[in-house]
């Protein structure tokens, strides 16, 4: 199920806890968890509903500007259901805890003969090494120039990230990946370790803002949520890219760590 960034903004804070989709069947069930940008999204209900019944508290949970907005957004596919899904916050993405655990010499051959059997179930021959190294080597490089310099269709190359995502290797960012310390960790014991450029201290750019408002922020240097509070808001307003959408996600970021922009002087 995918969901727009408004919507993960609206579930985490808790004033969005419906969504309307058409489908041709349900997509998801009760117990679902998604896990997002922002975190898991559980699914609490799924019902099929006309959409004469929609009504504006409907809208309102939905995140909807209003009922003419959401009956808008459902216009397309008339011929397709109207399916009515709870949701619900469920906390951080556990796969973060995953990331920052160093694992130990036997977790590791665990993790190695995990990454072997992916290798010998792929149509593409080994590709577990080849794609932590090239992320290694180029953190925060977009996934269509790691897929080319591969080789390989972009489509494909992402879907294979997922699969050592899953098991807390990498990192998505705003743009790109990055290897987690528990794949750093993982690739350091088969190639030896290497030198690498410190982490950046703070907390990333949320990905819900968009590549180009990323790109914007980091040729100014930008590069997290507490060098955001640095500048004034009219100040990256100004940057060609950062719209009032990714400044108002900048600001949600920035409030959770109790922050703001810059006052105006």
């Amino acid at each position: 199920m995918m969901m727009r960034p408004a919507e993960l903004d609206g579930v985490r804070a808790g004033t969005v806890d419906l969504a309307f989709r058409r489908w041709d069947r349900p997509r998801v069930k009760v117990g679902t968890r998604l896990r997002t940008a922002v975190g898991v999204v559980e699914v609490v209900s799924v019902e099929e509903v006309a959409p004469s019944r929609l009504r504006v508290d409907d809208a309102r949970r939905a995140g909807a500007a209003s009922l003419t907005a959401l009956r808008e957004a459902l216009s397309a596919r008339p011929d397709r259901p109207v399916f009515r899904v709870g949701l619900r916050y469920g906390g951080a993405d556990p796969r973060e805890a995953l990331r920052a655990a160093i694992p130990d010499a036997e977790e590791i051959a665990t993790v190695l003969a995990g990454l072997d059997r992916l290798d010998a179930a792929s149509p593409v021959g080994p590709w577990t090494r080849t794609t932590l190294r090239i992320i290694d080597r180029n953190p925060e490089v977009r996934a269509p120039d790691l897929a080319a310099e591969l080789g390989r269709e972009t489509p494909d190359f992402k879907k294979d990230v997922r699969k050592l995502k899953e098991r807390g290797l990498t990192e998505s960012l705003a743009i790109g990946y990055r290897l987690s310390p528990r794949g750093e960790a993982v690739l350091d014991h088969e190639d030896g370790p290497r030198e690498r450029a410190p982490r950046r201290a703070g907390t990333p750019l949320p990905r819900t803002i968009g590549a180009p408002a990323t790109r914007a922020l980091r040729e100014v240097d930008v590069h997290t949520v507490e060098a955001v509070s640095g500048w004034r808001r009219a100040d990256l307003a100004a940057l060609h890219g950062v719209g009032p959408i990714a400044l108002d996600r900048l600001e949600g970021a920035m409030a959770e760590l109790g922050l703001d922009y810059r006052p105006q002087d």
